[in-house]
């Protein structure tokens, strides 16, 4: 464990927005939070400066709004939560260098992601797009329309549960956050119905809906099983649809507080892909996404 939160600041709401979320989460963990601003354009700096150490906000400081957005941020997390370790760092290189490089150095990355309103719901920037579809730290994107005047973490967390792929690491990551909120897990499995499924009238079989309920319901407490033995104070909520996965999560993350989903984190010939799940998600869950990449 690294022990550190670094979230990407770029001026914008979206990343204040997820500025003050990951510091909900520091103070959750109890670790540092990283503030971190990369512009190539950026003046030679000294040295990070420590939360104790604010930098220079002269106008005539060829960084001047550069430190104006990281102080603006800080001060924002330091009203909420006054204790919190903090630190923030001016990186004079390609944004998706400096992100890539900070993700190795920390637990948690967490990004602002463009809301374009309930209509539109939420367009992950290109920068974004590409940082998690890299990096192997679990990585969270949040949007504006988060309440920036929030003191804590609401809803239930959310997990969406393949059951034909690993997802050691996405449920561990699930229950721990499930754990550090006091909130319920919900574990969510989607599954399509087979063409047998449906009679010739294009109804669907109830007698296959049914099979098909109970086995889904048992491989899902088999594989939680573990889960719920290592997290025993986790209240866990099992559901299993009979729709697309994506459809069966986007529509069990309403009203939630966190929506997780795992990325298979693998070489690939031509560019890395975040997979279908993680694109419904990051585009149309009503909450904050955490993409964890597992082998």
């Amino acid at each position: 464990m690294k022990d550190v939160i670094t979230v990407g600041l770029d001026g914008t709401p979206e990343s204040l927005a997820a500025a003050v979320w990951a510091a909900q989460e520091a103070a959750l963990r109890k670790v540092r939070l990283r503030l971190l601003h990369a512009w190539v354009m950026l003046a030679q700096e000294p040295a990070p400066h420590a939360a104790d150490e604010p930098p220079p906000t002269d106008a005539e400081d060829r960084n001047y709004w550069p430190h104006r957005i990281v102080e603006d941020a800080r001060a924002a997390i330091l009203e909420r939560h006054p204790g919190l370790p903090v630190d923030h760092e001016l990186v004079a290189e390609d944004a998706f260098k400096a992100l890539q490089d900070a993700a190795a150095q920390s637990d948690l990355l967490v990004l602002g992601s463009r809301d374009l309103g309930p209509m539109s719901r939420y367009t992950l920037g290109e920068i974004g797009l590409k940082v998690v579809a890299h990096v192997v730290t679990p990585t969270v994107l949040v949007r504006a329309r988060q309440n920036a005047a929030a003191t804590a973490p609401e809803g239930d967390v959310v997990v969406g549960v393949s059951l034909h792929e690993p997802c050691e690491a996405m449920l561990d990551f699930a229950f721990a956050a499930a754990e550090r909120r006091g909130a319920v897990l919900r574990a969510v499995h989607g599954r399509h119905l087979p063409a047998h499924a449906y009679n010739r009238g294009g109804g669907v079989e109830p007698y296959v809906v049914e099979e098909m309920t109970k086995d889904a319901q048992r491989e899902l407490g088999e594989a939680l099983a573990l889960w719920r033995e290592k997290y025993p104070e986790v209240r866990v909520d099992e559901r299993v649809e009979l729709v697309s996965p994506a459809q069966a999560l986007l529509r069990d993350a309403e009203g939630a507080g966190l929506l997780v989903v795992g990325r298979r984190h693998k070489r690939h010939l031509l560019a890395p892909r975040i997979g279908h799940m993680v694109q419904a998600a990051v585009h149309h869950a009503p909450c904050p996404v955490a993409v964890i990449p597992h082998e």
